[in-house]
């Protein structure tokens, strides 16, 4: 991360073995790393909320694709039912249609097949 060489970490810990000097040396030190770890949970819990925020985005995503894939495919199952059902009622209506014009002909049929009375 920031490329820090052995010598470099050499010079680091003579300076701050003077200027801090060597009492309080291993106090510092201990509180720094207690500083550091703490500084890196909170880097790791922040990049693993945002990564659960994208996954988190990215479901929303798909979530809302297939629900819009979903509502294409009824509203076409709809439109085919509908035509479908269209093409049968036409036939269906004209046959019934045929038969009622069928059985009013045979009525009319049979009613002058009756022969009429002689009058008294």
């Amino acid at each position: 991360m920031f490329d820090i060489g052995f010598s470099e970490l050499m010079v680091i810990g003579i300076v701050a073995l003077i200027v801090i000097g060597p009492e309080r040396l291993p106090k510092v030190a201990r509180t720094l790393g207690h500083l550091l770890g703490r500084a890196q949970r909170y880097v790791n819990d922040v990049k693993s909320d945002i990564s659960r925020e994208v996954q988190l985005d990215e479901l929303r995503k798909l979530q809302s694709q297939v629900t819009d894939s979903a509502r294409e495919l009824e509203s076409s199952v709809r439109k085919e039912y509908e035509t479908a059902r269209s093409s049968i009622e036409v036939p269906a209506q004209e046959v019934a249609a045929e038969l009622q014009s069928t059985a009013k002909l045979s009525e009319t049929l049979t009613v002058a097949e009756i022969p009429s009375k002689p009058a008294a």
